[in-house]
Parts: C-alpha cells; structure tokens; sequence
C-alpha cells in the first residue's frame, strides 16, 4: 500500500528549517545529503553544493516530513508552490500504475527512472498543479 509524505522545499533554509522540525517532532533524520554529495556525472553549481539535496524526518511510523532546497537553475518557489506529496510504493508496478494516473493532462517534469540512490523515481506536476513524487526503494 502506498504511503504519502509531504515533501518541502526551500529557497537555502532546509538545513535551518528541518533543524526547527526535529525540535519540535523529535527524532532523527534518516536521510540527509547536500548536492555535494551527487556523482560527479550530475553536476551542481558550486553555489549549491552546500544546500540539502533530500532530507528526511520521521514523524511517526507511516509519516515522514521530506525536504530539498531549491538549486539556483531552478526557480524559486513561492509561498504556496513549495510543496510536493511524495509516495513511497511498494513495487515498481504500483509506482507505474500511481504515475500514470496522476500524470494524464498534466506535466512530467522528471520520468520515473532508477536513480543512482537505489530508487525508483519519478516526478510531476498534475492537472490541478499539485506537485508529486513518486518513489520505490529498491530493497
């Protein structure tokens, strides 16, 4: 079954942001990369390298808060445009099946694909312009 997370982002204030979160919520990241972290075939602008390239904080059991900032070669997001609804799968099928659906007459701004951090992932925009990603950890 298919769990939603809200997914963040943030204009050079995750870092700032997610460190309010866990005060609030508690817990631990269990996700945390910068962009300096990518492979080199991904390149990032050195203004960038020190942004948060994907957070995660537990809220509880099936909830996660999920974040990035935004790199400098995208715009930047304005109030009210700064989130997206991540659902994790739990197959590559249900993830094909769920990208599909909410893809139709609206805008794919990243195919699902393997990534290089063992997922399977893919991103949009819906009819409505609600932002999603969709995603299959590899086990």
């Amino acid at each position: 079954m298919a769990e939603l997370s809200p997914y963040l982002n943030f204009n050079g204030k995750t870092e700032e942001a997610f460190n309010l979160y866990r005060s609030v919520f508690g817990g631990e990241f269990t996700n945390f990369q910068r962009f300096s972290d990518m492979p080199s075939e991904f390149p990032s602008a050195e203004d960038d390298m020190q942004k948060i390239l994907h957070v995660t904080l537990p809220i509880s059991k099936e909830t996660s808060l999920m974040g990035s900032d935004i790199p400098a070669s995208a715009p930047a997001s304005v109030a009210g445009s700064n989130i997206s609804i991540s659902i994790n799968t739990s197959s590559e099928e249900e993830a094909n099946k769920i990208f599909k659906g909410l893809s139709e007459g609206g805008k794919i701004t990243m195919p699902l694909e393997k990534t290089f951090w063992g997922a399977y992932f893919g991103m949009l925009t819906d009819k409505y312009e609600v932002q999603w990603m969709v995603n299959y950890d590899y086990k």
